[in-house]
Parts: structure tokens; sequence; C-alpha cells
């Protein structure tokens, strides 16, 4: 993978700026707004199944504190470092899990979402999945990009995440490179482990890179040629995409240009219309949760080269892929 024919807009945990995050509703409706790709995180249940979550935690995003049969679930962990409580995917099993409802994670910014609070469960990748190979036409296929969290650690052992996902893309018959699963993750011993399990001809995979000092010397020339060798594309913030081209000096390449030298592809993260998410300039009013100018965010991007638009609100991005691609005609 180097160049896309064209810029992908993937649908952030479906189109969360418009219905909950990972439920049904919000893929599909991310598909109905253009999405090309669907992006379920994916954690492990204590029986090892992959559900589809942001975080293990569940408190944010379910009805997990209204279930006083859980109640002796809660309990903290450190995670990512950080010492944080609540109730967790990995002490739960699948079936448990099944009784629990989404809710709406950001309340007071999407306070609109929250009309649709307990309508839905928690998906699995499989239903994931399946839900995007049924909404697939012969003229537009709908792929996953799933984001593989960093295995979490269970009564001392960690969870086999690498050998769950392998063999739940064997079962679903996603685990070619033509495939309608790609696999992202900011654990790059995982995505090895799983190009190991795989093999060259297995699902393409992106690696996340985050805002930390790991992720400046992921986007070094040699950092960049490293993860060549066993992924097809990047996925670096906006942040860091923006500042790469605000740095770069006349005639020397930003961080998209490396890349594409690197021969891979680059997926930025995560594009949000909520003027708390935006930079000053692409604000309309003063209010957090307002609306600023989305698209220009998405065209600005677009027009520094990259190949996909990880996005809360899909229908933005496909609104600047159309008017950037209409100006290059």
């Amino acid at each position: 993978m180097t160049r896309l024919p064209r810029p992908v807009v993937i649908g952030h945990r479906g189109a969360p700026a418009y219905r909950p995050e990972h439920t049904t509703a919000s893929f599909e409706l991310a598909i109905d707004l253009g999405a090309d790709l669907i992006e379920p995180d994916v954690v492990v249940s204590r029986d090892g199944v992959l559900v589809v979550r942001h975080e293990s935690e569940l408190s944010l995003s379910t009805d997990v504190a209204e279930h006083p049969e859980f109640a002796d679930r809660h309990t903290s962990k450190v995670v990512d470092g950080e010492l944080c409580t609540g109730w967790f995917t990995e002490d739960f099993t699948y079936a448990e899990l099944r009784t629990l409802r989404a809710v709406e994670r950001m309340p007071a910014l999407r306070p609109l979402n929250t009309a649709y609070d307990g309508r839905f469960g928690i998906l699995t990748l499989g239903e994931v999945v399946e839900l995007a190979r049924c909404r697939s036409t012969a003229d537009r296929q709908i792929r996953v990009l799933a984001e593989l969290k960093s295995p979490e650690v269970v009564d001392g052992d960690a969870l086999p995440l690498g050998a769950l996902v392998a063999e739940e893309l064997r079962r679903l018959g996603a685990d070619r490179a033509d495939g309608s699963v790609l696999i992202q993750s900011f654990d790059a011993a995982l995505l090895r482990e799983l190009r190991a399990r795989l093999g060259d001809g297995g699902p393409q995979m992106a690696q996340l890179i985050d805002d930390v000092p790991t992720g400046d010397a992921m986007t070094t020339p040699s950092g960049l040629r490293e993860i060549s060798t066993y992924a097809q594309a990047i996925a670096p913030s906006r942040e860091r995409v923006l500042a790469s081209a605000a740095a770069a000096r006349p005639g020397s390449g930003h961080l998209v240009d490396q890349a594409h030298a690197a021969q891979l592809s680059v997926f930025v993260w995560t594009l949000r219309a909520e003027n708390t998410f935006l930079p000053a300039h692409l604000r309309r009013g003063d209010a957090p949760e307002g609306l600023g100018d989305a698209v220009g965010d998405a065209a600005e991007l677009l027009g520094l080269g990259v190949d996909g638009l990880i996005t809360d609100s899909p229908d933005h991005a496909v609104r600047a892929r159309t008017a950037v691609a209409a100006q290059l005609v």
C-alpha cells in the first residue's frame, strides 16, 4: 500500500457525533453518511470474547453502574500508567456484558445523543464485521479498521489478544490482505505478532502513533522504514501531522511525504466537529459544544496528502473530500 485511489473516510467508532459510539446505530449511520470504513475498538472479555469498547473500563459508555448485581466488580486498576476506578471488561464474561446497555460517552458535549441511551447493547468484533459485509455492495465495499487495545492483565496473566484476534480473523475469513478487516494498534509488538501469525499475505495493518517520545522515534525516516516491514500505514494524530507540516523547511518533506516515501499510507486521527476539539481559527462561537468548521479542518489535512480521515462525523469528511477533489479538476 502506498497511495490509495482516493482518501478514505473512516467512521471513528461509527458516527459518535450523532449516536452513542460503538452501537449498531452509530456504525449504520456512519455508512449512510459515506464512510468507507468503520472503526471499532477491540477489548477482551474474561472468557476470551473480542468485544467492542473504547477502553476496558465500562462506566463511561454503558449503564453498568445501574446494575446492582455487578456492584462487587467495582475496583481500581492501573491503566496506561494511571489509577483508574470502575468496572472493567476483563472482569465480565461475554454473557454478563450482553446484559449492559450503551450510553452516550460525552453527554455534556453531545446531549442529543442521550436520547439513545439504553437502546443498544455491546457488540462483538464479529458482529461489526458482519454488519459491514451486509451493508457492502458490488460497487461499494465497507471495510472494518479494528483498533486493538493493549492486552490487559487478568489475575497476573496477560490475555492472549494476538492469538484470539488471529483465530477470530480466520474464523471470519478476514485473514487476507484483501479481506474486509484492517488492523491498527499503538502496540507495535502486537502488530508484529499478528504479522508473524497471519503471514505477509495477512490483513493490512496501520501503526498508530501517539503524541509521546516513542511516537517521535517512529516518525523518523528509520522509524518509518521499520514500520514498513510489518505494516502498510501509519496513523498519527492530526496535531502531529499539522505540526510536521508547519515545521517543514522549504524543499523538505513533512511527515505525510516521508511516510509515502517509505511506502506507507497515512490515516490521521481524530477529527471532531465541536469547538473544544478544534484549533482557535476553526472555532465558531464560544460554546465548547458548539460546532466549528469541521469541513475546513478535514480539507486542510487532505491538502497535505493524507490517505484517510478517522472522524466522529463522516459527513463532514465526505464534504471536504468532495470539495478538495473539485478544486483539483
